[in-house]
Parts: C-alpha cells; structure tokens; sequence
C-alpha cells in the first residue's frame, strides 16, 4: 500500500500553503495498492517533534480520519475526506497543518487498511481510533513531509 502526494515528495518540505503560514488546507493525497480484504481507511497525521515543555508525550495530532471506504484513491486538496474526521489535539473535528514553534518538524501521514469498519464517535481522539485499530491492520503506509517556519 502507498500513500503520496503530488505537492511534496516523501521526506520534504510541505508547502506553507498547506501551514498555518498558509491556507491552512490539507494537501492532495493519493493512495494506491490498498489489498484485498480491506474494509476501511484510515488516516492519522501527526508531529512527533513538539517541545516536552508544550506537550509532554511530545506529540501533536493535525488529522485523524476513519471509516474511508476502501476504494477510496485520494484527498483532493482543501478537502473533507470521505468517512469520519475525529478530534486533532486542538479538540478540532478537522485538518490542521503544520505550525512548528521551535524548529523543522516532521509530520506522518500514516494510512491504515483495516478489515473492519470502526464504531467510534466523532469526539475521538487519536488514542480511540489507534485502540480501535488494534488487531484490525492488514496493511499500513507512510508519507513523511519537513516544515520549518522562516
């Protein structure tokens, strides 16, 4: 399975355009090669790069997405992607791009193939879907994209 963009290459810089110095809208995505037997999509995008003294798990999640049908083959740009869009952790039911404080951070793009469709709220957060999750992955991919803001 794969997961790409036609704005970034894998390990480079995310446009300010998809930032909060930007629009603040999520990129195009696309998604290939999703095996047999999937039932569902899902998405999480994160920042493992936060400050220990902003965040102590040193995490910040910008997207989390479930129940995306498993024909699903892209996120057009500035778009609500098909399924559910759970709770970031600005407590926010939607895409918020990159906006480090300190330095360049790395931001994930992790889709997941499962082989169910999840029964969660739209109040869930990240910690939920990846609970849900659990024993249900048959296949994953990652798209990785560097923001620094000048």
């Amino acid at each position: 399975m794969k997961i790409q963009s036609s704005a970034f290459d894998h390990d480079a810089s995310v446009p300010s355009k998809y930032t909060c110095d930007g629009e603040n809208v999520n990129p195009p995505l696309a998604f290939s090669d999703v095996p047999e037997g999937a039932v569902s999509l899902a998405l999480i995008m994160k920042d493992p790069d936060v400050p220990k003294h902003l965040r102590p798990d040193g995490m910040w999640d910008h997207w989390v997405v479930w129940n995306m049908p498993p024909g699903t083959s892209s996120i057009d740009e500035a778009s609500d992607p098909p399924g559910i869009v759970g709770l970031s952790t600005r407590d926010v039911n939607a895409y918020g791009g990159p906006c480090p404080p300190d330095r360049e951070h790395r931001y994930f793009f992790k889709l997941y193939a499962l082989n169910v469709m999840l029964d969660l709220p739209t109040a869930s957060h990240k910690k939920d879907l990846i609970a849900a999750m659990e024993g249900h992955i048959i296949a994953e991919a990652v798209l990785m994209g560097r923001y620094v803001r000048v």
